[in-house]
């Protein structure tokens, strides 16, 4: 390719006056021997820059191409240590849920044998003053003593223990039931 005068005259005062030169492919087709020696140290000059620049875009893009790999690299890593966390976070949840449903049965258990140890004593104590009562009472009769006032006495003291211990079963009762959970 030749390049006319007028040209070349403009492309030497664009680099004399602005430092503007040409690059790329451009330099490569433009026949040397046809051109002022002048000219030739201006193709000379764009063609190092040319080579300059080619060499710092290719660092450039090399060094983004480092970048790229580290940051693929990292989201790869990233992306493994977030899927790990959901698993570690699902495993908690179901630990804490199998604490929760431990903690649960352990409570039902206790409350259960409270209840069931609540009502033995009870029971025990009504079973213990209705014994005593009508050991007293047998004595009585046996002894020759009037009755009377005792058989009456007796027959209230059964008639109170007997209300207590059906009080005290369905208070216990009613208090499991309120307690339990509904579906």
């Amino acid at each position: 390719m030749i390049l006319n005068t007028e040209s070349v005259n403009n492309l030497l005062d664009l680099y004399r006056s602005k430092k503007v030169l040409l690059e790329g492919s451009i330099i490569k087709v433009l026949e040397k021997e046809k051109y002022s020696k002048e000219f030739l140290d201006y193709l000379k000059v764009c063609k190092e820059k040319d080579i300059q620049s080619r060499k710092k875009r290719l660092e450039v893009t090399k060094e983004v191409q480092i970048q790229n790999k580290e940051l693929l690299m990292a989201a790869k890593e990233n992306e493994k240590l977030t899927l790990d966390l959901k698993i570690a976070l699902k495993d908690a949840e179901t630990l804490r849920d199998d604490a929760m449903e431990d903690l649960e049965l352990l409570q039902q258990k206790t409350q259960f044998e409270l209840v069931g140890t609540i009502v033995r004593i009870a029971l025990g104590v009504i079973v213990g003053v209705g014994v005593i009562t009508s050991v007293m009472y047998g004595l009585a009769i046996v002894s020759g003593y009037d009755t009377d006032i005792i058989g009456s006495t007796w027959s209230n003291m059964f008639g109170i223990l007997l209300t207590n211990a059906f009080s005290i079963v369905g208070t216990i009762m009613g208090v499991k039931y309120a307690s339990e959970k509904t579906n």
